[in-house]
């Protein structure tokens, strides 16, 4: 949306060196942004110290983080790692040429 409005030079000027800005229109549009998720972070922390996970921390034996699953009821890990790539003396290449294809 196009829009004209009348900023104070000096302002611009702070907001210019404040910033990675190459233009008054990013210098702005970071600005506008800034203030949307300043508002976003207040309405975020009306909640705060009002939701509950299922538990009480403050009965906890051990500090938060401290508790893992016992392996037991761990899901079983189902990634494998992959072999490690060949090393430019394994194949017989030089660092120069280039290696053809997919391996």
């Amino acid at each position: 949306m196009r829009t004209n409005i009348d900023i104070d030079d000096e302002l611009m000027a702070a907001a210019m060196k404040a910033g990675p800005f190459k233009t008054k229109k990013e210098a702005v549009e970071a600005g506008l942004q800034l203030l949307k998720r300043q508002a976003a972070y207040r309405e975020i922390l009306k909640y705060r110290g009002q939701l509950t996970w299922g538990w009480d921390d403050a009965d906890a034996d051990e500090p938060a983080g401290a508790v893992t699953a016992p392996a037991a009821t761990r899901p079983p890990a189902t990634a494998q790692a992959a072999e490690p790539a060949k090393s430019y003396r394994a194949t017989g290449l030089t660092k120069t040429e280039k290696p053809r294809g997919r391996r």
